[in-house]
């Protein structure tokens, strides 16, 4: 985040309330958020090694 680009609306007691920031940086967030989201629903799949990955994709199988 480029502080520079990032602006703050506080309250009464200058707390901080919200955040205004480029859309890039806030579609860049998204997509974070969302490759966490898939690591956390694929936490528990199986895995294969490096050398049945390359079986199974010199074979034409799924990976």
């Amino acid at each position: 985040m480029d502080p520079r680009r990032t602006t703050y609306q506080t309250d009464a007691q200058g707390r901080r309330t919200a955040v205004v920031l480029p859309i890039s940086e806030y579609e860049q967030l998204l997509e974070d958020l969302h490759d966490l989201a898939v690591v956390a629903e694929r936490r528990n799949d199986e895995t294969i090694d490096e050398a049945e990955l390359r079986r199974r994709l010199a074979g034409g199988g799924a990976v």
